[in-house]
């Protein structure tokens, strides 16, 4: 299962790339670009809204048990497996996944196409930030009051401490009845939601232009590649946690704060016992530091070969990882003096999805000196979040075109520029649904089908292509030509058991407890809704059975030939996967031109 049950023959494939290819392709101008651009991609809006809004409704600090073990035993290792295949191939995932597993070739087509899916509504929430970026330098700020046409006149207080309120609406679930709601708890009337995906409603011009300004960015910053984008990084990556420091030296002297990180910290022992929790846990994992989304890939594709993945692997999760419990800390200290001024337990303050930004956050910012400022520099923070993750999301479908059609496609458009021109408009007009007026119930829709439901199925399918039938001794080869040593014990017990079997046991869990996407605690799909979600689900889930189809109807010879082609390791891999090879010699013919012997 891996190991190879064929011993393979040397066979150059049509998909090889020439010395050409590799040549061409781009390379991060600094290591230090490629470790925060990583870092940028996995830290972004989920860690400061889907972290802790898991963790509150997981029993505190309970589910940071669960979560800390997913981290080591699937995370990192399948970290550095994709920085492996990435850097070692100098391919995006289309075509790393065709050649290493030919099989399963659909699994690289399937992660691109969940990746720009993803983006296409992933930048609505830039685009909410910019909204609220612009209505930060008003005296007072929006939420600061409820004398605004957009409030709820008979559920908005002003009774907090510095006249501070709320903008969500009451059906997010905030607050629940019949508690009084405040100005930032009625923040989507504010944007005009309407009271369900059946009434879409106007489009919001002003958003619109917002969403136009939003992609105009991202192009900026990486219509250059990976040059462009090395630079912008040292900015959009570190920025964030300047203010996330500022907002908890100042939350943790708030009134309250001290129940809300006691609730963080202290599990509920009970929920370990919750199966639901375990599977939130590796979903976050996934999610956060970006798994089966092929833009790790995509990045590592872009490095040096004898760059050190092992040491960025650790930078980049623990990082990531960090950076939600710095994040958790942040947010139940302002849920605490939240709770505090509403005189309400810490458990019954509580909103899901994006809503936990643009409620809990804005929420202190009246506590702070110069809110006017401290609220601008905050959604300038979501900006870069947002930035760092959209940037490696069209990226990965950017290098695919490239990989795949490049040629073709420069003949047509001429310049590698209007590729990435023609992939952001197409993303800008995939999005224009996410601004009408009933346009959350859509993100909200499209958020769980995507980034739940398909992604643990993508996920499952790659660690089945890549460490079982293309094999741990052939990954470690792989890492030993690149590094000059082979990745310890640990790493390959969880590539060949730990990591695949705790994959399948959550997507099996994920099936078993499947639950309809909702919004907020009340508000429930209609059942044409829950067929489109699955239809988008669909859309990446459908290329792995699609591959598998046309790799067997097209190739030639046996099975087991079909499943593991790998035509490219080193000159002298054995049956005991050693790798004696120089590994300064870089060339893609000397990667790519021997098969491995492995019976």
């Amino acid at each position: 299962m891996g190991t190879g049950l064929v011993r393979a023959h040397a066979v150059k494939t049509e998909l090889e790339p020439t010395d050409t290819a590799h040549e061409d392709r781009g390379t991060w101008g600094r290591r230090l670009e490629f470790v925060l651009a990583s870092v940028g991609y996995a830290v972004g809006l989920g860690n400061v809204w889907r972290f802790p809004y898991l963790c509150y409704r997981s029993g505190g600090g309970a589910f940071l048990i669960p979560y800390v073990i997913m981290l080591f035993l699937c995370g990192i290792p399948l970290l550095l497996m994709e920085f492996a295949i990435g850097q070692y191939t100098r391919l995006g995932p289309v075509l790393t996944l065709a050649k290493i597993c030919p099989l399963l070739k659909g699994v690289g087509l399937a992660t691109v196409v969940i990746s720009f899916i993803l983006c296409t509504y992933y930048n609505v929430l830039m685009t909410w930030a910019l909204y609220y970026l612009f209505n930060s330098f008003g005296t007072p700020l929006p939420w600061q009051s409820c004398n605004n046409t957009w409030n709820l006149v008979s559920n908005c207080s002003t009774g907090f401490p510095g006249n501070a309120t709320h903008l969500w609406s009451s059906s997010s679930g905030s607050l629940r009845p019949p508690y009084r709601t405040s100005g930032s708890e009625n923040v989507y009337k504010l944007l005009e939601m309407t009271d369900g995906i059946e009434q879409m409603g106007e489009l919001r011009w002003e958003l619109f232009g917002l969403l136009v300004l939003a992609w105009i960015i991202v192009y900026l910053c990486i219509f250059k590649g990976v040059k462009s984008t090395g630079k912008v990084v040292y900015f959009t990556a570190t920025f964030p946690y300047f203010i996330l420091f500022t907002l908890l030296i100042n939350n943790v002297q708030l009134p309250g704060a001290n129940d809300g990180i006691l609730y963080f910290l202290m599990p509920n022992w009970g929920k370990l016992l919750e199966v639901q929790v375990w599977v939130n846990a590796a979903a976050q994992i996934f999610n956060s530091i970006g798994i089966a989304f092929g833009s790790m890939i995509s990045m590592a594709s872009y490095n040096k070969f004898n760059n050190n993945i092992i040491r960025d692997t650790l930078i980049v999760a623990l990082a990531n990882s960090a950076t939600s419990i710095l994040a958790g800390f942040v947010i139940f200290s302002a849920i605490g003096y939240m709770a505090h001024v509403h005189h309400l337990p810490v458990d019954n303050i509580a909103t899901d999805g994006p809503g936990l930004v643009f409620v809990v956050y804005p929420e202190i910012f009246s506590t702070l000196p110069v809110s006017q400022l401290w609220a601008s520099l905050f959604f300038l923070m979501l900006l870069c979040l947002g930035l760092d993750s959209q940037f490696a999301m069209v990226e990965v479908a950017v290098t695919c075109l490239m990989d795949c059609v490049g040629p073709k496609l420069l003949k047509v458009l001429k310049h590698k520029e209007l590729v990435v021109l023609a992939v952001c408009t197409i993303g800008f007009l995939l999005g224009i649904p996410h601004i009408t007026q009933g346009g959350i119930y859509v993100f909200q829709l499209m958020d769980h089908y995507t980034a739940v439901v398909s992604l643990m199925f993508l996920a499952f399918f790659e660690v089945l292509a890549v460490c079982w039938i293309f094999g741990v001794r052939r990954i470690a080869c792989m890492v030993e030509r690149m590094l000059g040593k082979p990745p310890n014990a640990f790493f390959q017990i969880c590539w060949l058991v730990v990591s695949p079997l705790l994959v399948l046991c959550i997507l099996i869990s994920s099936i078993v407890q499947y639950t309809p996407a909702r919004y907020g605690k009340t508000y429930t799909y209609p059942a044409w809704a829950e067929v489109l979600g699955w239809f988008i689900s669909l859309l990446s889930i459908v290329w792995i059975p699609l591959g598998a189809l046309h790799e067997l109807c097209t190739s030639k010879g046996k099975l087991l030939h079909v499943s593991s082609t790998v035509s490219y390791i080193a000159h002298t891999c054995t049956t005991h996967a050693h790798c004696d090879i120089d590994r300064h010699v870089v060339s893609s013919g000397a990667r790519w031109s021997v098969l491995l012997h492995v019976q």
